[in-house]
């Protein structure tokens, strides 16, 4: 198949009245090259003789032929299908010039212009003025009638092969010369109409001489389009001559332009066929849909007429879903189909009229209206059929709502008739409690009401029953038997009721006496229950007592329990009194029911078992509170013990701690003097160690005695151990500030008056003997000393030293940091500067140093601590081993990256 390729627009770069103006002027220069004439000379000749071969003749030179004007007419007459003028048939120059002229009055009749074109030359045999003449022949007669979307003459012959080519590849038709010499373009145009010519895909725009001797053969030999080009000419021409090339191809025009219109008129006879086929096949469809249609109506219609009943509503109701089928699922394709039937006929006319076509009339009995009628029968038919079927329906469903309603209301009330004559001749209240016989009267009390109601609903069944007798239901038998049925019922149990009650009240008098004991009984053993109960919890009491006081109030206590035990046995002995008398009644009285107290749950045996329980825990509690009294007195001991040796340490320990205060906060003799006098104060406190070790010891034996309590001491264990902890961390404090203070002295140069001075001004603004200072305090104590001033400057000052002394924003000044922040503001510290200069001394001036300058010059350990940290030395003048003291003294004061 072909090849496409994307659409391309396509410009010839020619309006419409700049190209006549360049057709109507002849362009004398035009022939003047030999190629280009060689090519009009051949395509035009073979353009005439194709039209004169018509006519029985042709040309052989066109030059020559045409001077007499004999052919010149005959061409015309040819091409435009008129007859001209009668020819001179002399053979003076007079004769020729009368045809050439009578020729070209003809030519400019046809509304073409000829300039500078007279037949003395075409007489002549001037070849560029013959090839001119024919050319304006050409341009009327083949190319002007061409006319694609309202451009026509050259513009549209170029889109007419623009729009033909555009799907092709390697094909872009922009002009009438270089666009066709590859051949591609021809071969296009043929494979266009009739690919069956050739296989466009095995074609190859580097042959053009193949592709254009192709095209020219196909279209001789099977387009009847002689042969009016060169392939070597078109090829070997840098730009072949455009009017050979356009004669050429407006025979490709017109003779796949006959083409077209024949398949034009064939499309139209097509569809016109199609027409008149489909109307056909409108008119058999509606004559069959109508046919099925009246058929269908002409069967149902005597079925919805048919009225015969049925005798039960079960056959009155499958004739109901019988219609209800009908009306739902069998009806409503027919209310289509008719519907469509009717649309298909009005389309089938409408078709007709537009299509020029006579009306449809349907075969007799088939119209429209005659379907119509017949569905007006049906819907007729169907009208009456659903009333009478209603109106049957609730005939019958009257008698069958008389028939239900008799059911019904038999059979709830058989169903609660059901089991009642069993229950009202049942003797259980021979063997019931007083409780129990009592809501047996309340049942059958209530049984009674229940019956009374129930008169009422017999007496409905009754009237139903006539109702249904008077109707002469087709079941009235069965209705009767059951009635009667149940009046009988009715009557029996009427009878049964009022025996029941008699008996019912001579047992309740014989079992009220019983009750009355049992009610006593409960009044009397709950409380004695509960006493023995809480004096067997009393008794298993667990006890838990810290003091020697509080185990004596509890044999106090238990003395006065087993004071009460007599009156408590009386009570007991009067309670088995009550139950004895209930069995003496039983006994007398034949009572066969379970004397069971329904009143008290509990029993003579749990009396008696919890009783002798009491007893027999009174001795057990008495030796468990003597025991617990020799446990008491042990742990009074040692409470007393442990006392003694807290009250010793604990002032001790607050003795010691306000000593080493003392030695921090004054000021008396030199810091190591200071420091001895805390050395002794430790030496003291260590020494006092097995004490506390001691008095952990007791404290341990009363854990393992469980006392938690000591009224004798204020001192717990653990207020000695946290007052010891406290004591050894402020020793050690104290002697490491002390130890502080002295390196600081040494290392800064701070004179012993100079610490003093601040610690005196510290002191005496640590007014509560915190050891630290407040914000307020501790700038009241740099003003003091002259370090910040009252103002906003000193404000500011005093905003940066608090930056240093709290780095964390704690709101408190330590000592420690006071005196480290007062050495770095009143010492003479060593600085890079200083500590480079004296290196360059012990290197004479050099700008590095060598490692035996400094062993040399320094102690042994500190040299090779210089040696292993400083960098060699990489500036002027370095020798092998140099070092770099000037990167390494930087460095020990952060001021390089070593």
């Amino acid at each position: 198949m072909t090849q496409l390729e994307t659409p391309l627009q396509y410009d010839n770069g020619y309006d419409q009245d700049e190209y006549m103006m360049q057709e109507d002027e002849w362009d004398r220069d035009l022939l003047l090259d030999p190629a280009w004439e060689k090519q009009q000379r051949k395509t035009f000749t073979a353009w005439c003789n194709s039209h004169l071969r018509k006519a029985g003749t042709q040309i052989e030179n066109i030059e020559e032929d045409f001077r007499n004007g004999l052919k010149l007419m005959l061409l015309l007459e040819v091409i435009s299908g008129e007859r001209l003028p009668k020819p001179d048939r002399g053979k003076m120059r007079f004769h020729k010039i009368a045809n050439v002229n009578k020729a070209l009055e003809f030519i400019t009749s046809k509304g073409v212009k000829l300039v500078s074109i007279g037949a003395e030359e075409i007489v002549d045999g001037n070849v560029k003025m013959t090839l001119g003449m024919i050319w304006t022949i050409i341009l009327r007669f083949a190319i002007q009638d061409i006319s694609v979307e309202e451009t026509s003459a050259k513009e549209g012959l170029l889109l007419w092969c623009q729009r033909k080519t555009a799907p092709y590849r390697n094909v872009n038709v922009q002009n009438f010369h270089v666009s066709w010499k590859d051949g591609l373009a021809f071969c296009a145009l043929i494979h266009r109409h009739r690919p069956d010519l050739i296989d466009y895909t095995k074609l190859n725009k580097d042959d053009p001489l193949g592709n254009l001797n192709l095209a020219f053969d196909i279209a001789e030999k099977h387009l009847d389009i002689p042969k009016m080009l060169d392939a070597e000419d078109i090829v070997n021409t840098p730009k072949p001559d455009e009017r050979a090339i356009m004669t050429y191809v407006s025979c490709f025009y017109h003779a796949f332009a006959g083409a077209e219109q024949a398949e034009t008129a064939a499309n139209r006879i097509c569809k016109v066929l199609g027409v008149n086929q489909e109307n056909e096949k409108l008119m058999e469809e509606y004559e069959r849909l109508a046919s099925e249609l009246l058929e269908w109506i002409r069967r149902t219609t005597p079925w919805l007429e048919n009225r015969t009943p049925e005798k039960t509503m079960a056959e009155m109701q499958r004739k109901l879903e019988d219609f209800r089928d009908y009306r739902r699922l069998h009806k409503p394709p027919k209310v289509q189909e008719k519907c469509q039937l009717e649309i298909s006929f009005n389309t089938l006319q409408t078709k007709l009229r537009i299509s020029n076509r006579p009306a449809f009339m349907p075969s007799e009995g088939k119209m429209v209206s005659d379907i119509a009628s017949a569905w007006q029968g049906l819907e007729q038919a169907e009208k009456g059929y659903e009333e009478w079927l209603l109106t049957e329906i609730r005939r019958l469903e009257r008698l069958d709502h008389l028939a239900e309603k008799f059911r019904q209301k038999a059979t709830s009330h058989e169903s609660w008739a059901s089991g009642k004559e069993l229950i009202l001749t049942n003797k259980d209240y021979e063997s019931a409690s007083l409780t129990e016989l009592r809501a047996m009267l309340r049942k059958h009390e209530a049984f009674e009401s229940d019956l009374a109601a129930h008169q009422d609903r017999v007496e409905q069944i009754a009237a139903i029953a006539q109702e249904l007798n008077e109707l002469d239901y087709h079941d009235v038998a069965a209705v009767n038997q059951r009635c009667q049925s149940i009046c009988d019922l009715w009557d029996q149990l009427g009878t049964l009721t009022q025996k029941r009650r008699e008996a019912l009240e001579r047992t309740e008098k014989l079992l009220e006496t019983v009750d009355q004991l049992f009610l006593e009984y409960a009044k009397r053993s709950a409380p004695f229950n509960n006493w023995m109960e809480g004096a067997m919890e009393d008794l298993q009491d667990m006890f838990i007592v810290h003091t020697i006081e509080e185990v004596q109030t509890l044999i106090a206590a238990h003395d006065q329990f087993k004071a009460t035990l007599p009156e408590a046995d009386a009570e007991r002995q009067a309670i088995l009194g009550i139950q004895n008398e209930v069995h003496k009644i039983s006994q007398s009285y034949g009572v066969r029911a379970d004397l069971t107290n329904l009143y008290s749950s509990i029993t003579i045996e749990e009396i008696s078992t919890k009783w002798d329980k009491v007893k027999k825990l009174v001795p057990q509690r008495d030796g468990s509170l003597q025991e617990e009294l020799a446990r008491q007195h042990a742990n009074e001991r040692l409470r007393r013990q442990f006392a003694a040796q807290a009250n010793l340490i604990g002032p001790w320990i607050q003795t010691r701690m306000e000593e080493i205060g003392r030695c921090s906060l004054e000021m008396r003799g030199t810091l190591e003097d200071q420091m001895t006098q805390l050395k002794q104060v430790e030496h003291v406190i260590v020494t006092y160690k097995p004490n506390i070790d001691k008095l952990e010891g007791d404290h341990q034996l009363i854990q393992e005695s469980l006392i938690f309590d000591n009224k004798h001491t204020n001192y717990t264990m653990e207020h000695i151990r946290v007052g010891w902890e406290l004591l050894l961390t402020t020793i050690a404090r104290t002697i490491n500030e002390i130890e502080t203070q002295i390196l600081t002295r040494d290392a800064k140069g701070i004179s012993q008056e100079q610490m003093h001075e601040f610690r005196s001004s510290f002191n005496h603004f640590d007014r509560k003997d915190r050891g630290k200072l407040r914000p307020d305090e501790f700038k009241a104590c740099l003003i003091s000393l002259g370090h910040v001033g009252n103002d906003k400057q000193g404000e500011v000052e005093f905003a940066r030293i608090m930056m240093l002394v709290d780095p964390n924003a704690t709101g408190l000044v330590s000592f420690q940091s006071f005196i480290d922040f007062m050495t770095r503001e009143t010492a003479d510290t060593d600085t890079a500067e200083q500590v480079v200069a004296s290196f360059r001394i012990l290197a004479a001036d050099k700008p590095y140093i060598l490692m035996e300058e400094l062993r040399r010059e320094l102690p042994p350990d500190q040299a090779e601590y210089c040696i292993m940290r400083m960098p060699p030395y990489a500036g002027p003048g370095a020798v092998a081993g140099a070092l770099d003291y000037t990167a390494f003294s930087t460095a020990l004061y952060g001021e390089s990256d070593l």
